[in-house]
């Protein structure tokens, strides 16, 4: 007999990408894709989930009852967050903190009430972003990069790892993530609960609606196929920070992996991206998406830093790679090439969603 699997933000990008996919990999399974519709761009997954037999289930992860209409499930695979890092500095803080915190506290009461385990999504967010952008680092011609010339806890050439000190502010993006983190590790402890815990760093891929402040590869290649502006904001308007990449198929084989044996990693906390292998500056992503359309568009340049933002992040996933056996495929250049490809072959049906005009 199959599982029954409940993915929530399950028409989003990460949602949807993973639905399809544990679709294929098990065609036994009856896979649940629960979402509110909020995010633009994520009606059109609605009927690529239909056609491969995945029930779209409407719903709201602030309201329990939505999440009661769903019935008894065996898996869920968390992936409701409100994601943007910009999220709440306009003054709007409930949405993000009613999404991100107690939709995961009534996941985490429907995983409770059926004993179903639970696959967490969180993001590297989670650290202090002060604390990140005080470490030491160098400029070379296309990128910032670490100079780490004294030991720091947490953080090595391979990235950041998770016993980085979490003291500081973080967004409260970040904020809400850790705070549910300290609450599914409480529900395991307590009720038995067996969860994972995934530290995400940046998750890319087809079917991402690119924005400024969540999704950059996406928008950068997209501004480039369609035409318009970009800009290269913050730390100097040079476009050198960097962050690590990870495509959603790496993401998907490493959920494969932990679901085969949860009592394994349940309660366990990892790190997981791209690492530097797969990082990319957006100085650098600028000639990949040049080399991949044929195109080159203005990109203007402002010095000053937004709040929040990171010079440098890239994720060490050592302990997830021992711990499961798992490592990443995809690299940044056919990541960028594999969006860009996307793009060409929907233009029509993606231009009102990631044109200029969007």
């Amino acid at each position: 007999m199959g599982k029954r699997v409940l993915i929530t933000g399950g028409a989003g990008f990460v949602g949807s990408s993973l639905a399809l996919m544990f679709r294929e990999a098990y065609p036994d399974w009856e896979i649940v894709a629960f979402d509110n519709l909020r995010r633009r761009g994520s009606e059109l997954n609605l009927d690529r989930l239909r056609r491969c037999g995945i029930r779209c289930c409407h719903g709201d992860v602030r309201n329990r009852s939505d999440l009661d209409g769903v019935g008894k499930v065996d898996t869920i695979i968390e992936c409701s967050a409100e994601p943007s890092a910009l999220a709440g500095f306009d003054g709007e803080a409930a949405y993000v903190v009613d999404t991100n915190l107690a939709g995961t506290v009534n996941c985490l009461e429907l995983a409770r009430r059926y004993q179903a385990e639970l696959v967490f999504l969180s993001t590297s967010r989670v650290y202090p972003y002060e604390a990140l952008n005080t470490l030491p680092f160098l400029e070379t011609p296309t990128r910032f990069d670490w100079q780490l010339d004294r030991a720091c806890t947490g953080v090595s050439a391979q990235g950041v790892a998770e016993d980085f000190p979490l003291e500081g502010v973080r967004t409260l993006y970040g904020a809400t993530k850790l705070c549910a983190e300290l609450l599914i590790r409480e529900y395991v402890s307590m009720y038995a609960v067996r969860a994972v815990l995934n530290r995400c760093g940046v998750l890319t891929g087809p079917w991402q609606m690119g924005k400024v402040d969540q999704g950059f590869a996406v928008l950068w290649a997209a501004r480039h196929h369609f035409g318009g502006a970009l800009s290269y904001i913050g730390f100097g308007g040079q476009g050198k920070q960097v962050r690590d990449l990870l495509h959603v198929e790496d993401l998907f084989e490493l959920l494969r992996l932990q679901l085969r044996d949860l009592a394994v990693h349940s309660g366990q906390v990892y790190n997981v991206g791209g690492g530097r292998d797969v990082s990319v500056s957006l100085l650098e992503l600028t000639g990949l998406c040049r080399a991949a359309t044929g195109k080159t568009i203005p990109i203007h340049s402002e010095a000053s830093t937004r709040p929040g933002d990171v010079r440098v992040y890239l994720t060490d996933s050592s302990k997830v790679r021992a711990a499961a056996g798992w490592k990443p495929r995809w690299t940044v250049e056919r990541i960028v090439e594999s969006i860009v490809a996307w793009i060409r072959e929907r233009e029509n049906e993606l231009r009102p969603v990631l044109g200029e005009n969007r």
